[in-house]
């Protein structure tokens, strides 16, 4: 509304339907005759604008005190309560048509929880107790996805053919005849009956009838074999048996025979491809995944108090967490954050499956960085202090919050070798070369991993902000300020990437420049350069966005050449980072030749030998291959794999290396399909997930990742997922009152989450990475082959989800006290 229109409310509901009508201006006149003209011109545009046919669907699921159902009109389908309904029907009987009166008039109806906390706002007392009905009804129940767990790649010794004979199998319960699956050397596959009793570690003989019609194996033609795993498959067994050698003097002709035969034979019979494909889908998803992290990290060497921060893995997602924890000489303060005692309390809780929330913000005085951090088991001692302690934080323009969570180093994990049988990874040694004993010395020093997640947000930071810090304690404050050190700690920065995806090599080169953009100019110093780019660096934030167009001066190099004139050369900034001291530029070409890039062309040409390469790989050489596959078989968080099918996207690959937390058991509770996830919680919000695909088409590879929040109502006694799951947006939960409500009526009814969604664009697949495994299965299988390819290449983006309940449900709890 232009304009408060309370006070004529009776003209306004008088005329409802009215506006089509011939002497509308006739009645208008004479009812309105008592009102200002000014007044009166207003409220004729609000009872028009009110008139005006409308096409938003309403959903008041979780947004009311009463039971939604779906309520169809024309060839909409709204989603309303009983109260909403009566509403609806009332006024669209006046209206004739559904108008924006019909939808503004079902959407503050006297049940709404925004109505009654505007009412409890104004001094209005509120008797109806509220009860929000945790309920969502939506086209699709069903989003299943499979999970594909990193770093779990099951090796095979053997190849095994796809083979199907008939065979004798003798156990205890007598002898029984059937067909096998497929072969190796020493093992084999075959089908029983449902209803034959066998069991794993057993001792069973078989007898091959298929082979003996036409080979002869020498002393004996019944084999011992050991089970070794059993999978139900329908109405059939599937066992899977290895091979017993009782006496290995005992010449043994069966073996070498096989040897021949499987040799001779794959390629008619084919080789069982499954773990190979399998192995390689969810190498292929780590590959998009861990360069796109939002998490950092952080490998923890020593014992007890000398417990430090080693080794961080970073990547673009998550360099701002590492740049935040710098002072001002780029030294990193990560052992601020990592405490030997905030380390004990992570322990406890990683137990109980909880994260450690720690607050904190940084003070710049004289040029100086002063860290301060409190944890929520620092502060929940007292509440009072705690609320003011994050309204001082809060404003603070540095205000960051940082999720922690820890593991052991799995140090069995530093190897990744491929799946193929033994005899094919000898050939192809890009990945199965094994870590250095010098890199192992260095992994066996490593502790514990500790991964930080910036949880911070807009919602949740303007809500702190509100939180009254006028009357702080200072000296409290203070007392959670670190203590500068003489000797900087040094936390080494391992580049995560699996490929250098940089067109040009940069070399490293330290110069001064001149910056100006508009009427404002800079002083700079570059870090490293490029024939087409290169990255420099201010002492102070500047006021430059991505997407500027700037001019450099090079006054220095200008000394040395004069075959070019380094002045005024238009750059465009392709990248800034969090405390805008540090830029990325690239040359910007109008309609003639950039003398910028043919000078720096010139330069490294004449210049290569002595030149530093920016080596971005790693600062520790082979360090990061190991250091990666550790971090990868430790991801707790599920990460939706974006894949594109037409010209739509769709989420069918979930990826993590465990569960952990409650999303990802609810997921797999809520699924119709055994061995899949339900992505219901996260992906049922339609408008939040139609906004993320298309802002997923506008992204590049190198855009910082789109935030949303999701808070989540599971009622674990409903019947259906309709009833079981509702979903709302932080945007349609905009008060820390409605946040509030949202969250008790969801614990009375099941349980809450809140959801930190990260979307992030994918750069293209490192096929070196992925080739031999891809060659071997299109050696034997053409057409699985190339749909492995084509499921390769056809990842578009991920997105990460945390669970961010602990900081929501401590925000609602302080705010509201």
């Amino acid at each position: 509304m232009t304009n408060n229109f309370t006070k004529y409310k009776k003209i306004i509901d008088y005329f409802r339907g009215e506006v089509a009508s011939k002497d509308f201006e006739t009645k208008f006149a004479a009812k309105s005759a008592h009102i200002p003209k000014t007044e009166r011109f207003l409220l004729k545009m609000e009872i028009k604008r009110l008139a005006a046919p409308c096409s938003r669907l309403v959903d008041l699921r979780g947004l009311v005190d009463g039971e939604c159902k779906p309520f169809q009109h024309e060839e909409r389908t709204h989603f309303l309560d009983d109260v909403a309904i009566k509403v609806f029907n009332e006024n669209i009987n006046l209206y004739g048509i559904y108008t924006l009166g019909v939808y503004e008039a079902i959407t503050n109806t006297e049940n709404n929880f925004r109505v009654i906390y505007q009412k409890e706002k104004a001094g209005i007392k509120v008797t109806q107790e509220t009860k929000p009905k945790v309920q969502q009804v939506l086209e699709k129940s069903q989003y299943p996805a499979k999970l594909y767990k990193f770093s779990e790649y099951y090796n095979r010794s053997e190849e095994r053919m796809n083979f199907s004979i008939a065979i004798l199998v003798t156990s205890e319960e007598g002898k029984i005849e059937c067909h096998s699956s497929d072969i190796s050397i020493n093992g084999c596959r075959f089908r029983l009956p449902s209803t034959t009793k066998i069991q794993m570690g057993q001792i069973i003989s078989i007898r091959f009838l298929g082979l003996e019609e036409e080979f002869e194996f020498g002393s004996s033609d019944i084999f011992n074999y050991e089970v070794r795993n059993v999978q139900l498959v329908d109405t059939m067994q599937l066992v899977g048996v290895k091979r017993v050698y009782h006496d290995d003097n005992v010449k043994d002709g069966f073996k070498p025979f096989l040897t021949g035969f499987i040799q001779g034979n794959k390629r008619r019979y084919k080789i069982n491809l499954d773990n190979t494909i399998s192995a390689l889908l969810t190498r292929n998803f780590e590959q998009y995944v861990l360069p796109k992290s939002n998490e950092l990290p952080v490998f923890l060497s020593g014992q007890d108090e000398k417990l430090r921060p080693k080794y961080a893995l970073t990547c673009l997602n998550n360099h701002k967490i590492f740049e935040y924890w710098q002072d001002e000489n780029k030294h990193s303060t990560l052992h601020f954050l990592i405490t030997p005692d905030r380390i004990k309390r992570l322990k406890k809780l990683f137990v109980l499956g909880k994260a450690l929330v720690v607050y904190s913000f940084i003070h710049h005085s004289q040029g100086k960085s002063y860290f301060y951090s409190a944890d929520e088991e620092q502060l929940k001692g007292d509440e009072g202090f705690m609320a003011e302690f994050l309204g001082f934080a809060a404003n603070k323009s540095d205000f960051a919050i940082t999720s922690l969570t820890i593991s052991d180093v799995k140090k069995d994990k530093v190897n990744s070798f491929y799946t193929l049988s033994d005899s094919l990874s000898k050939k192809n040694q890009y990945l199965n070369f094994p870590v250095s004993e010098e890199n192992v010395e260095k992994i066996n020093e490593l502790s514990y991993l500790v991964v930080a997640n910036d949880i911070t947000n807009e919602n949740s930071t303007a809500i702190y902000r509100t939180f009254p810090a006028d009357n702080v304690n200072a000296s409290k404050i203070k007392a959670f300020g670190h203590k500068r050190i003489s000797t900087p700690c040094i936390v080494e920065e391992i580049g995560i990437n699996y490929k250098n995806h940089r067109q040009e090599s940069r070399f490293k080169f330290k110069t001064d420049v001149e910056v100006t953009h508009k009427d404002l100019s800079w002083s700079a110093q570059s870090l490293d350069f490029s024939a087409s780019g290169l990255k420099l660096e201010f002492e102070d934030a500047i006021s430059l966005n991505k997407g500027d167009i700037v001019y450099l001066s090079f006054t220095n190099l200008q000394k040395i050449t004069s075959s070019f004139e380094l002045k005024s050369l238009p750059y465009i900034i392709v990248r800034i980072n969090e405390k805008k001291t540090i830029i990325n530029l690239r040359v910007q070409i109008d309609k003639h030749k950039h003398i910028g890039k043919a000078f720096f062309k010139a330069l490294i040409e004449k210049n290569k030998d002595k030149l530093t390469l920016d080596e971005y790989a790693s600062m520790v050489q082979g360090l990061v291959k190991p250091l990666r596959n550790i971090y990868s078989s430790s991801v707790n968080i599920p990460n939706l794999i974006i894949q594109t099918s037409g010209s739509r996207y769709k989420f069918e690959a979930l990826g993590c290396a465990q569960e952990y937390g409650k999303l990802m058991p609810t997921m797999r509770e809520l699924s119709d399909k055994v061995g899949h996830y339900n992505l219901y919680p996260i992906l049922s919000n339609l408008s939040m997930t139609n906004a993320l695909m298309l802002n997923l088409k506008k992204m590049h590879a190198t855009d910082q990742p789109i935030t949303e929040v999701l808070y989540v109502a599971i009622n674990s006694d409903a019947e259906n997922i309709e009833e079981r799951v509702i979903t709302k947006v932080a945007s349609e939960l905009n008060t820390l009152k409605l946040q509030d409500m949202f969250i008790k009526g969801a614990l009375k009814r099941g349980h809450f989450l809140c959801l930190q969604l990260k979307l992030s664009r994918t750069n293209v697949p490192d096929m070196d990475y992925l080739n031999p495994e891809l060659s071997y299965i299109s050696s034997y299988a053409i057409h699985r082959g190339k749909q492995v390819e084509q499921e390769i290449w056809s990842v578009a983006g991920v997105v990460q989800v945390l669970d961010i309940t602990q900081e929501a449900m401590t925000r609602t709890r302080l705010g509201l006290n």
